[in-house]
């Protein structure tokens, strides 16, 4: 029996729609096996990194991590952090787990549920080291705007998330997206720009360089990275 139905959640407007994708019998078999060793539920809760981890590593969540291949090679380089990933589509999830499984990660573990719910039930404050935003779904017609995930309120929430000097690392291809992002962040009180007031961040070299996001760039295409710092 799942967790009881949220009224309020409910009646939200969702950042994200539902895409089916099928799976064969197999697939789905090897996911389920695949989620039993990495996944985690919402009914378990708050976390306790320790026991979810076994050791007191710094924990990066990233939020629609799409097919995960950023996210498992980021696990990859940074074997000394620990890695959860929050996505609702479950091909995605599963495409993560087969590649984390191949490749051996052991520094993750991941969601398939929304991450607001994520954040309000299972994150605890002041824990997080990064919260990593990366080219969400930029709604890009006017009258879909309200469903961008990025609003003052959620980023109020990523605040209450990251421990002290934490930061919340965001990309977008989609320039007004950029704009909004700029422009609420720096009205959340408790944030610094790290790449200076009102201005974005050139790529890091440890956010990966996605498929997408390369063939975007041969065409001349932007990318806007914003990257801040939790100050207390």
């Amino acid at each position: 029996m799942g967790a009881p139905v949220d009224v309020q959640y409910a009646k939200r407007i969702k950042s994200f729609v539902i895409r089916a994708g099928r799976m064969s019998a197999d697939q789905r078999e090897l996911y389920a096996q695949h989620y039993s060793e990495k996944g985690l539920k919402l009914e378990g809760g708050r976390l306790d990194y320790q026991t979810v981890f076994g050791n007191n590593n710094p924990v990066v969540l990233e939020v629609g991590f799409g097919m995960g291949k950023s996210l498992v090679e980021m696990c990859q380089a940074n074997p000394d952090l620990n890695y959860i990933g929050v996505e609702v589509h479950t091909p995605g999830v599963a495409k993560l787990l087969r590649d984390a499984a191949d490749f051996a990660v052991e520094n993750l573990r991941v969601y398939e549920v929304d991450a607001i719910e994520i954040l309000a039930h299972c994150i605890p404050d002041d824990s997080l080291h990064t919260m990593q935003l990366f080219f969400p779904d930029p709604w890009h017609k006017a009258r879909h705007n309200k469903r961008r995930i990025l609003t003052g309120d959620f980023a109020e929430t990523i605040l209450k998330k990251l421990s002290v000097g934490g930061c919340f690392h965001m990309a977008t291809d989609w320039e007004h997206y950029a704009e909004q992002m700029l422009d609420v962040m720096e009205a959340v009180p408790g944030y610094e720009n790290i790449a200076g007031k009102g201005r974005y961040h050139v790529r890091p070299e440890f956010r990966p360089l996605t498929k997408f996001e390369n063939r975007g760039e041969k065409l001349g295409h932007g990318v806007w990275d914003l990257i801040y710092k939790k100050l207390n």
